[in-house]
């Protein structure tokens, strides 16, 4: 695993990291779903959330912080029913003493939802544990305002597709600000991905956007928890009351 922090410029501090699978030698996640089968994916799903808690354990997130998360993304097709494929989750948790409502799981763009009630159960399964829900990639391909409205997750990551060169375009800076402000209404949480300049991030800082995550940051770090640096936190002035 590797794994990139998601930062909350308000609070000047790490929100989560998410975990990002690699193959044994760091090859990027593109290479590893190559080697998957189709029968490969549901044991696939599995051993990547148990990989992804023991992993950040071991490293030693939960001591991080009384609120840092582990984000693990998942695939929503391959997640039969909730209660059973949870069970190697929520034993791994214990095993090594992660608390569960530290935990955000991410639907991820790798695939189209097949059946977009049956996700729902899986979101209202997974708060029932306590877990943190999200809607990755949300704004590219299948990650729609249709798939939004029928699962209403927790957190919105908006695509790095709505966040480049946000700061020199009029249009994406009045979509982006319109889902800060649905966010607010709904009471859901925006993590912008992708960012990769200063001005990409104090445009959305500007928009009402609070939580990131890019390269601007850190870029994803191989088997370690990469720190933010602190300097980055003076780029973002406290909003006028």
């Amino acid at each position: 695993m590797a794994f990139q922090p998601i930062v909350d410029v308000r609070a000047r501090e790490v929100y989560a990291y998410e975990a990002l699978v690699r193959g044994p030698e760091g090859q990027p996640a593109g290479w590893v779903f190559e080697q998957l089968g189709e029968g490969d994916i549901y044991p696939f799903d599995q051993a990547c959330r148990v990989t992804a808690i023991r992993s950040a354990a071991r490293l030693g997130l939960p001591t991080l912080g009384l609120q840092t998360r582990l984000s693990i993304n998942f695939l929503p097709n391959a997640v039969y029913e909730p209660a059973n494929c949870l069970r190697a989750t929520l034993r791994a948790a214990q095993e090594v003493g992660f608390p569960l409502d530290r935990l955000m799981f991410e639907i991820t763009e790798h695939e189209h939802v097949l059946d977009e009630a049956h996700v729902r159960r899986i979101i209202d399964s997974y708060r029932q544990y306590g877990f943190t829900t999200a809607l990755d990639d949300y704004g590219s391909g299948h990650a729609n305002a249709g798939l939004l409205l029928a699962v209403r997750p927790d957190v919105i990551k908006l695509d790095m597709v709505l966040v480049r060169g946000l700061d020199q375009d009029t249009w994406r800076q009045s979509l982006v600000r319109s889902l800060a402000r649905f966010a607010q209404d709904v009471g859901c949480l925006v993590i912008a991905e992708g960012i990769e300049t200063a001005d990409e991030a104090r445009c959305l800082w500007e928009l009402g956007i609070t939580h990131m995550q890019g390269y601007f940051f850190a870029r994803p770090g191989f088997e370690c928890l990469p720190p933010v640096p602190d300097e980055v936190f003076g780029l973002f002035a406290p909003h006028a009351s």
